[in-house]
């Protein structure tokens, strides 16, 4: 099992998850990060640390959001590594909690 970040992550950019991550396993695109499955450990500590709830276990993610553990393992793929905190984008807290999040997906 791994952790998947999902949908609500964009445009928020949050990087609480990142500076607990144990294996640096968070990737960063413009708006939106990533897990990559191949180096998650699945030892949950990113999902409490996460202030847009968006980040679940694999085998939790809501149905409408099924296609974001596909869309962490391809990007997880292209994206740098991130391993520090940084703020999150300007106007996030504007966009928490916002559905259908996905058109404004910068790859």
């Amino acid at each position: 099992m791994t952790y998947v970040v999902t949908e609500n992550c964009i445009a928020c950019k949050y990087t609480d998850c990142v500076e607990v991550c144990p294996v640096d396993c968070f990737r960063e695109g413009e708006n939106f990060l990533v897990i990559d499955p191949e180096e998650c450990i699945d030892c949950t500590l990113c999902v409490a640390e996460c202030p847009a709830e968006a980040i679940f276990a694999e085998e939790d993610v809501p149905p409408d959001q099924q296609h974001c553990i596909a869309l962490n393992a391809e990007l997880a793929q292209k994206w740098p590594l991130l391993i520090a905190r940084r703020e999150p984008l300007a106007d996030a807290d504007e966009w928490l909690g916002k559905p259908n999040k996905l058109p404004l997906l910068k790859r």
